[in-house]
């Protein structure tokens, strides 16, 4: 009888945990996104992705103008960083540092 009992303690016990679980699981869920983000509309996207798959450090904007093979001007590599910021915005890309940015892990 003593060990039932017991038993039936870490049952009710073990159900009351599964019950908090439950609690916090469905709060968090409620925070996540419904979709993931959808990149904006621009065909450079892609070649940006590429140009970090083949890296394995962070790239500045001018580092992303260069592989595209586009001048240094400044015109240019603003256009780059926005794009690049815009990117983090979404999720997709990190920046370490500031004007360092790098693909999500």
């Amino acid at each position: 009888m003593d060990g039932l009992q017991t038993r039936l303690r870490e049952a009710g016990t073990h159900f009351e945990h599964l019950a908090i679980t439950h609690k916090t699981v469905i709060g968090l869920a409620d925070r996540l996104p419904a979709s993931p983000p959808e990149l904006p509309v621009y065909p450079g996207y892609p070649r940006i992705f590429s140009v970090f798959d083949e890296v394995t450090g962070p790239l500045r904007a001018k580092d992303v103008s260069q592989a595209f093979g586009h001048d240094l001007l400044p015109k240019l590599t603003e256009g780059a960083w926005a794009k690049l910021k815009r990117l983090v915005k979404l999720g997709i890309l990190t920046e370490a540092d500031t004007g360092n940015f790098a693909r999500k892990q």
